[in-house]
């Protein structure tokens, strides 16, 4: 009954005028910048501190959820029309989304991406205001040994379903997790890989490859590969969801939700783990004609399910940033700035301290969920409009886009450099039939895993047993073998089958 007072109290905050106003716009701007490529919510969060210098605390933190959410909202809009992340979180939409888009659905791909947005950002919401305290908790007793696990998941999860082959994925992934090493040693901070070059001693910027393996390298592959691309490619049948795209959505943004708001519990960071684990499950599940649409045609179940579990995670991530003052994304690290920049120290004591603000806060987020689905729902028709842009035209938008949002970072002309090298490699990888999405993942999650393995081993005294110890590490272990193990086991199974029938 506390929380439920609590809330109403936050909400009798969030829906005056003002703060209402402030949602609204925060909501508009983040969706706007969603849909710009390579300018993702934390550089708007950034850019947009200083305008709320002298706005009451309550309203800039209402402002400030409302840009984080609508950035993740309009981040799946570049994702399935242009193919073009604007976020990693909506690298794995992009893979299914635009050959919706392609085949003349991408309506229903905006539409499941919306509505999966707001079922999944509200359930988690609901987790937020319920469990706070009791999930932060338990957050707190996983160590190193569990992170660690946890990241070698992403990792055989991520080899195991891109690409026709294990193999190219597999080495996609350590072409990854190589980048991932250049930059300054987490531990012993020593410079590793850099060159000599000042610019890489923070590492590669992720969203400059995000950007250059997506963004550069499609404008590069089509005018070198694709010549002219005939206008019936980019047709539009409809706008809105048909039943059978409603049919098949639901169970996918219901198993979304669900796998995606734990792991924004968990203060491991990243939401490439559960679109992923996402993207997996939808494929391993689909059946018949639903099936034979992944990695040809699209299929929505690949846009719902990682969709949901974006935005599941993206909510849930506040539970470790308010009750535990640990940011797990970019734009949370932003956001905790922006509370240190009113003298609010997120943690433990955050709900008694600036209780208000708080449940003001979370009250915000259901308001915003509801504004972002009537935002962005009567918006399909005209994002789809983007497609009847003529394909040069387009594709010169989409570089400038991708320069100027990869200058604007650091204003560093080797950033330039760097993203069309990178796009060039993007170019290389796709006509050769290599993922490119295991790059993107190798390269967050590998220095995160690297630090983690080590303090694991630290703490273990320089003994590997530590991860057999753990109850927890050791069933991630056993789940690791099994996704590993037990695909190639039926397989075998299933074609001993074939030749004895044949026989």
């Amino acid at each position: 009954m506390d929380i439920f007072n609590a809330l109403m109290a936050g909400f009798a905050t969030a829906v005056t005028p003002v703060n209402l106003l402030w949602a609204l716009v925060g909501c508009a701007l983040g969706t706007a910048v969603g849909v710009l490529p390579g300018i993702g919510p934390a550089v708007a969060v950034a850019m947009l501190l200083p305008i709320t210098a002298k706005v009451d605390v309550t309203a800039s933190m209402i402002f400030f959820s409302g840009i984080y959410y609508g950035a993740m909202y309009g981040g799946s809009t570049t994702s399935i029309l242009l193919n073009t992340p604007g976020e990693t979180a909506s690298m794995v939409t992009a893979m299914e989304g635009n050959k919706m888009a392609k085949s003349g659905r991408a309506g229903a791909a905006l539409a499941t991406a919306a509505i999966g947005s707001f079922v999944a950002g509200t359930f988690a919401t609901v987790v937020v205001t319920l469990f706070a305290p009791y999930v932060a908790d338990f957050a707190v007793k996983l160590g190193p040994p569990e992170y660690f696990m946890l990241m070698v998941l992403a990792f055989t999860t991520v080899s195991a379903v891109l690409g026709q082959s294990s193999l190219r994925g597999m080495t996609s992934l350590f072409v990854g997790l190589a980048a991932g090493l250049i930059g300054m040693d987490q531990i012993s901070g020593a410079a590793r890989y850099t060159g000599g070059k000042m610019e890489l001693m923070d590492g590669i910027d992720i969203v400059l490859v995000a950007v250059g393996l997506f963004a550069v390298a499609e404008v590069l592959y089509a005018a070198m590969y694709e010549g002219k691309v005939e206008e019936s490619q980019n047709k539009l049948t409809r706008v809105y969801m048909s039943k059978r795209d409603w049919k098949r959505s639901w169970p996918a943004w219901l198993r979304g939700t669900l796998l995606g708001t734990p792991f924004g519990c968990i203060p491991a960071g990243g939401t490439e783990i559960p679109t992923f684990l996402s993207y997996a499950t939808e494929k391993k599940l689909a059946k018949g004609e639903d099936k034979a649409e992944f990695g040809k045609s699209g299929a929505i179940e690949g846009v719902a399910g990682p969709e949901a579990a974006n935005n599941a995670t993206v909510t849930a991530a506040l539970i470790p940033l308010l009750t535990l003052g640990i940011p797990t994304s970019n734009t949370t690290a932003v956001l905790l700035g922006a509370f240190q920049n009113y003298g609010i120290n997120p943690g433990p004591q955050l709900f008694t301290s600036s209780a208000a603000l708080v449940w003001a806060l979370i009250a915000s987020l259901y308001i915003g969920n509801v504004m972002l689905l009537v935002l962005n729902l009567p918006m399909v028709g005209l994002w789809v409009k983007l497609l009847k842009i003529p394909r040069p035209q387009l594709y010169a938008g989409i570089l400038i886009f991708a320069t100027v949002g990869a200058y604007g970072m650091r204003q560093s002309a080797f950033d330039l450099f760097l993203l069309y090298g990178i796009g060039v490699l993007g170019v290389i990888m796709r006509r050769f039939d290599f993922p490119t999405a295991p790059v993107v993942v190798g390269m967050i999650l590998g220095p995160l895993a690297e630090a983690q393995m080590r303090n694991a081993v630290s703490i273990g005294e320089g003994s590997w047993m530590i991860f057999l110890q753990r109850p927890m590490s050791l069933t991630l272990i056993i789940i690791v073998l099994a996704v590993l193990i037990v695909p190639r086991v039926l397989k075998r199974m299933s074609k001993s089958r074939e030749e004895a029938a044949g026989a």
